[in-house]
């Protein structure tokens, strides 16, 4: 075999991956077996968001580096699914750098979505939000249009724009400005509650929550990539809507409430969640199962929260179930447990928490932007704690079942191939 071409082949379907949405630590992972299965003598792989790097000892001796440089991200999880699968076929058979190449390029030249899926997505997303955050009727109606607007300049713009911070920036500052002056046109009553659930469309918590798992499980450098780069889009959000509300004089709000219909909240929270499985172009029955564990994770918050009203405990229970629920989804499906859990867990992601401290900053209230950058680092530390007990738990199972769970560069030879 040429191994050069292997090992290329090898570092494509990792940065396909990674630019697909791909957790660092299992797109690690991926790449090692792949290395294993070719019978290298030795293999290093290093990943973080913006680098990806193999070296590798063929049989023969011959020592093999490749560096790639990651400059962008677009998050595909369908093309993710389907890219876990090729690494499965290629740990299974050992294809020559042909075949590999050939079913690479299968995965890669797959039929995108249709183009008017992520216009119902985004509205899905951010007008469910903003009916869950306590928006009413003429509320809703801001929302889809603003939402609307969000998916066609947010298009245009991300063609022309890579800086997340000056990207998040225009479009909160725009979608601010139609909100402020709808209500000021006596269209809608909650300018706040409808920026929250916009807010959803750009937020980067996950980011922050994904972050501090790679901190404690110390990936400090790819940890602190994504919680930098979560904050770096926390400030544009951040910029942009404090110049819509200096230039329209519209800082006001009458405080976050959720919807007080529970049936209303787990209605709007699956719908919204459903959209963000479209977002993130999700297909098929996929996107059913990302709404189904939407509604349980929040139901199973209520549940926690009425017994013993604590806002960390209720989020850390409900984030221990979301993630079992994508553990045991990944296996029904066979499919990368991302999937699942990214869509599925936005109801915990605490966005009303960014938006307020950003109001209160912008009110010059320091007290309130104090109080909720507590709230909302406990939060995503509540969901990240929530995330490393499964994973903890799944490790323990997997190896009870004497299977292969995460592997490293340690591991020894092994027969199984169970990618996640």
């Amino acid at each position: 075999m040429d191994y050069n071409r292997i090992v290329q082949s090898i570092l494509d379907v990792g940065e396909a991956m990674l630019q697909s949405g791909a957790e660092n630590f299992r797109l690690e992972d991926s790449l090692y077996r792949m290395c294993r299965s070719y019978g290298f003598v030795r293999y290093d792989v290093y990943a973080i968001p913006s680098n990806l790097q193999i070296t590798v000892e063929t049989p023969e001796g011959e020592i093999i580096t490749q560096i790639r440089h990651i400059e962008s991200t677009d998050i595909d999880f369908d093309r993710l699914d389907y890219l876990n699968n090729l690494s499965r076929y290629v740990c299974a058979n050992k294809p020559d750098e042909k075949k590999f190449r050939e079913e690479y390029q299968k995965v890669m030249n797959r039929e995108g979505q249709h183009p008017a899926v992520k216009y119902f997505a985004g509205v899905m997303g951010g007008t469910g939000f903003a009916v869950f955050f306590g928006c009413n009727l003429m509320d809703a109606v801001i929302a889809v249009l603003v939402s609307l607007m969000i998916v066609v300049v947010g298009e245009w713009l991300g063609k022309r724009e890579s800086n997340l911070l000056v990207y998040n920036m225009i479009l909160s500052f725009l979608s601010e400005m139609i909100i402020l002056s709808a209500v000021r046109l006596g269209i809608g009553s909650h300018p706040d509650r409808v920026m929250i659930g916009i807010v959803m469309l750009l937020i980067s918590g996950l980011g922050v929550t994904n972050g501090i798992r790679d901190v404690l499980q110390r990936d400090f450098i790819s940890g602190a990539l994504h919680i930098m780069n979560s904050m770096l889009g926390a400030a544009g959000i951040a910029f942009g809507i404090a110049l819509a509300i200096m230039i329209l004089d519209g800082a006001a709000s009458d405080g976050f409430i959720l919807n007080h219909n529970i049936p209303i909240q787990l209605i709007s929270c699956t719908v919204a969640c459903i959209g963000f499985a479209l977002w993130f172009k999700i297909r098929g029955r996929q996107v059913l199962y990302s709404g189904i564990g939407a509604f349980f994770t929040w139901g199973i918050y209520i549940v926690v929260y009425a017994v013993r009203p604590s806002n960390f405990l209720a989020t850390l229970v409900a984030a221990v179930f979301v993630a079992f629920y994508a553990f045991i989804m990944s296996r029904i499906n066979r499919a990368p447990s991302t999937i699942f859990l990214t869509a599925s867990v936005f109801p915990l992601i605490p966005g009303p928490n960014l938006y307020y401290m950003m109001y209160g900053c912008v009110s010059k209230d320091v007290e309130l932007a104090f109080g909720e950058m507590i709230v909302l680092f406990a939060t995503c530390l509540a969901i990240a704690f929530g995330f490393i007990i499964v994973d903890v738990a799944s490790r323990s199972i997997m190896h009870m079942l004497k299977t292969d769970y995460h592997i490293g560069k340690s591991a020894g030879k092994s027969s199984h191939t169970e990618t996640i």
